[in-house]
């Protein structure tokens, strides 16, 4: 996995995979039909062991949960940044279609948890709007990770995007 997460699919080489893994193209073909496989259980993987959904069940739901999320959710060390999910989606032209749905399905679970918070604050406006908002925003962070450590810069911005959300004054 974070072969691919740092390379992407597309510039992971079979090489690449028997250096990372240790096990050699007849082992690794021994346990997958070939890369494609290789990739989605990868992702497959990843997902489950994500604590970040759970982030979003925690009673009260509202807008502490949602700042929680965002604040908590691109990965950040020196070997991984962003999100690993996220990351995947540039490539989605020639990713497999299981991919494609794993992560579909990936992102229908966050906007669904999304929209019970957003519920539980009894907006005006739509929660479904707002938690694709949310959505799209969260995204731009793993990206951002993805490109530099800016840490400091997204706190900012998600606390001001949590006044816009909350409705209050003083977004900087």
């Amino acid at each position: 996995m974070p072969v691919f997460w740092k390379h992407g699919f597309s510039d992971t080489s079979l090489q690449d995979l028997e250096r990372a893994t240790g096990v050699n193209k007849s082992g690794l073909y021994a346990e997958f039909r070939d890369k494609e496989d290789l990739f989605v259980e990868c992702l497959r993987y990843y997902l489950a062991t994500q604590e970040k959904r759970g982030l979003l069940t925690q009673e009260p739901l509202g807008w502490r949960n949602i700042e929680t999320f965002l604040k908590n959710g691109p990965h950040n060390t020196a070997q991984q940044r962003g999100c690993f999910s996220v990351s995947s989606m540039r490539e989605f032209a020639i990713l497999p279609d299981e991919a494609h749905a794993i992560v579909a399905q990936n992102r229908a679970t966050i906007k669904r948890l999304l929209v019970k918070n957003i519920q539980a604050e009894e907006l005006t406006m739509d929660p479904e709007a707002v938690a694709e908002m949310v959505l799209v925003f969260f995204s731009g962070l793993c990206i951002e990770h993805n490109l530099k450590s800016g840490k400091n810069s997204s706190t900012r911005k998600i606390e001001n995007l949590m006044k816009i959300l909350r409705g209050e004054r003083g977004v900087r």
